[in-house]
């Protein structure tokens, strides 16, 4: 059957109001260009969320489509069918099978892969069925040409019934013609790729009654996917499994059957619309590329050099940017302790100002993981190392698919840990969300930075390779071991004998879209800036407000104390009013804090100033930089300016400097292997609907942390 209906464009529509945007939703194959038609579509208009009632992220943006409208554009998890397998994709069906939602979209763009026409065109027939309006993206066009591929779009349109759009969505080709598309009004699809068997009908119908459906097909999903279908009542699914026993209704065997007729009916279409003008005997470019960088030696040789690489960059890039913005953050709080005095100037100095520098100084650092991060993703390069790690992971009991969380846990364990939802083995999903947070995660790099240029020499072998950039690679491999050997430690516990598979589709090489690039970089700096820094902020002002007051007349009583040593000793005014100030933040309420903890970390060489931080950073790892940067900017010399000269400038009870490599690398160990965040604790315990995990996380990841940075302080001492 060929489908002939065409939609019909009106353009009198009335300008949108912002109240009331268009909602386009983004549907397509994993790798088949959605992300980047996103990226066209929206530009900097982005904001991350998660789905009502699920822990899946949801993208959505604003796009100016014309003058006259604007549409939200909801960019949803890559599938390959309607039919999920897991978490994230079932989000796609809760939204498009329920009209009240709030995101149910008035136009769905499918984008597909024209080099792989055939498998796309599957999800395709399966949305047009349900009669929503949609436009087909036909992306990657010029890929498929160069393949000898030649598809023709009027006879697609034709047979489809629906505008089909040639582009090239990464170069943003075609993004002209598709505005212009989705701003005329355009009906659904009225013919079907697939009719509901005669046998179904009757059962079809009572759903439809049931429901007020008026769509044949969207009533026999209802039957297929009513449990995983979050709008429906408790009574609602007891109704519809025992009307499907009645029925004797054999979900597998229909979805066989159903994805073979449509594959049937694709094939015929194809016939008349797609023409293979050449075949190419040699391998793909790709595929003999890969050859080389998936080898079983050389390929992980490249990984690990390209590892290096970033390492390096990190700190060879970042150290001017670093240095311009920690002197630009000095200068700011000596120009305004300068002009200006009393307890509101120094909560500004001390507390806000010297808080925000502790996030802003940092910013270059993590710039640049995620340029090198948007460069592997987009070149086509991060699914290859996926692939080869997979091998490493099965060994460690792993399911391949960890995989994916456990490197993307190098940005941040939230998205990695919600990530593992595509793990369908619950243990092996379980596994991989408790051992993740011990990658290291960007908020990190912070406090390895600041720990790293205080005990390591900035020392250059060959010219070009960097001793700091060393330790932070290797600071990274470590917590790479930790995470699967305790993979293999908990699989043991647990006795998972599942075995489980991991399918991934292998995308083309592609130079980066600089743009996307760009993108990346400043979105992931932003979120960084403005979630990090608001709590960091936060804990500075409380931290100063802490450790600027204390309980009765101890302040006093630490000024006169003071001020007998002072006679005793004919110290300076100088000198007189930084002792003060030390001698008042030990008897603060910070101070006492410290004092109070003080005994259980002395063993691993940390004091009272540095218990103060691992407390306050248990909000996030990279308070832990901003927290030290107010303690020791609160009676500081006058001319010590940076964080990190603040650090180095810090005596210990004997007049030798304090943060020593063994202090240095105990608390870069320390926070290699401790759970100091609570988003992650919050997240892990949603992902798992339980209190167990998190807790028994908790516990072994501060118990790890302790004896390891315990033994570690004493090794170097």
């Amino acid at each position: 059957m060929t489908v002939t209906t065409q939609p019909a464009p009106i353009q009198t529509e009335k300008p949108a109001r912002q109240e009331s945007l268009a909602k386009i939703a983004l549907v397509g194959n994993p790798n088949s260009g959605k992300t980047s038609l996103f990226n066209q579509l929206t530009g900097l208009n982005q904001k991350v969320g998660n789905f009502p009632g699920v822990t899946v992220d949801k993208k959505t943006g604003i796009s100016q489509i014309s003058s006259a409208l604007k549409a939200q554009i909801i960019d949803l998890p890559g599938t390959y069918s309607l039919y999920p397998k897991s978490l994230d994709e079932r989000v796609i069906i809760d939204l498009l099978y329920d009209p009240a939602s709030k995101y149910f979209p008035d136009l769905v763009i499918v984008t597909a892969d024209a080099s792989n026409l055939k498998r796309n065109l599957l999800l395709f027939t399966q949305l047009a069925d349900l009669h929503i309006p949609a436009v087909l993206a036909l992306n990657m066009v010029d890929v498929a040409e160069a393949e000898g591929t030649k598809i023709d779009v009027k006879a697609l349109q034709q047979e489809l019934g629906i505008p089909v759009i040639p582009m090239n969505a990464r170069k943003g080709i075609g993004m002209a013609a598709l505005k212009i598309v989705i701003s005329q009004q355009l009906k659904a699809t009225a013919g079907t790729f697939y009719k509901v068997p005669a046998e179904l009908v009757p059962l079809v119908q009572t759903i439809k009654e049931r429901f007020q459906l008026e769509n044949d097909y969207l009533a026999l999903h209802y039957a297929h996917q009513y449990k995983n279908l979050k709008f429906l009542s408790g009574e609602d699914i007891a109704w519809m499994a025992n009307l499907l026993e009645q029925h004797a209704f054999e979900s597998v065997k229909l979805q066989a059957s159903e994805t073979i007729d449509r594959y049937t009916r694709i094939n015929e279409m194809l016939l008349d619309v797609v023409r293979v003008e050449k075949v190419d005997k040699d391998e793909k470019f790709s595929n003999r590329l890969d050859q080389v960088l998936t080898h079983k030696i050389f390929g992980y040789l490249i990984f690990f050099t390209i590892l290096f690489l970033i390492f390096q960059a990190i700190f060879a890039w970042a150290s001017y940017p670093m240095d311009l913005i920690d002197q630009g953050i000095a200068g700011l709080n000596e120009l305004i302790q300068t002009n200006f005095s009393g307890p509101l100037v120094n909560l500004l100095t001390e507390g806000v100002i010297a808080g925000l520098g502790g996030v802003l100084v940092f910013v270059p650092q993590i710039a640049i993981l995620f340029a090198f991060i948007a460069i592997l993703e987009e070149t086509g390069y991060m699914a290859r190392v996926t692939f080869m790690m997979d091998k490493i992971m099965r060994k460690f009991g792993l399911n391949g698919k960890s995989v994916v969380p456990l490197i993307s846990g190098v940005a941040c364990a939230v998205p990695a840990v919600m990530s593992a939802r595509t793990i369908e083995n619950w243990k092996d999903r379980m596994i991989t969300i408790f051992v993740t947070p011990l990658m290291s995660c960007s908020a990190r790099i912070p406090v390895y930075a600041v720990l790293i240029a205080l005990v390591v020499p900035e020392k250059y072998y060959f010219g070009f390779i960097n001793l700091q950039g060393l330790v932070l690679m290797a600071l990274y491999l470590i917590g790479f071991l930790a995470a699967i050997f305790s993979a293999l430690l908990l699989k043991t516990i647990l006795k998972a004998r599942e075995r489980s598979y991991f399918i991934m589709e292998f995308p083309v090489y592609k130079m980066p879209r600089w743009k996307n690039v760009a993108l990346t970089i400043f979105e992931k700096s932003k979120t960084f800036i403005l979630e990090a820094g608001k709590v960091i902020v936060a804990v500075s002002i409380i931290l100063w407000v802490l450790a600027s007051y204390g309980p009765g007349n101890s302040f006093e009583r630490a000024e006169e104390r003071v001020q007998q040593q002072a006679q005793e000793n004919n110290w300076t005014e100088e000198q007189v009013e930084n002792r003060i100030a030390s001698a008042q933040l030990e008897v603060s309420y910070a101070g006492q804090v410290g004092h109070f903890i003080e005994p259980a970390i002395r063993p691993l060489g940390y004091d009272w100033k540095i218990g103060i931080a691992l407390l306050t950073s248990f909000a996030a790892r990279e308070v832990f930089v901003g927290t030290i940067s107010t303690i020791y900017s609160i009676g500081e010399e006058e001319n010590v300016t940076t964080i990190r000269e603040k650090l180095m400038s810090e005596k210990d009870a004997n007049g030798d400097p304090f943060f020593t490599p063994a202090r240095g690398f105990s608390l870069m160990i320390f926070y290699l292997f401790a759970m100091q965040c609570v988003s992650t604790l919050a997240i892990v315990r949603r992902e798992t609907k339980s209190w167990t995990w998190p807790t028994a996380q908790l516990l072994y990841m501060s118990g790890l942390a302790y004896v390891m940075a315990f033994i570690t302080y004493h090794i170097f001492s």
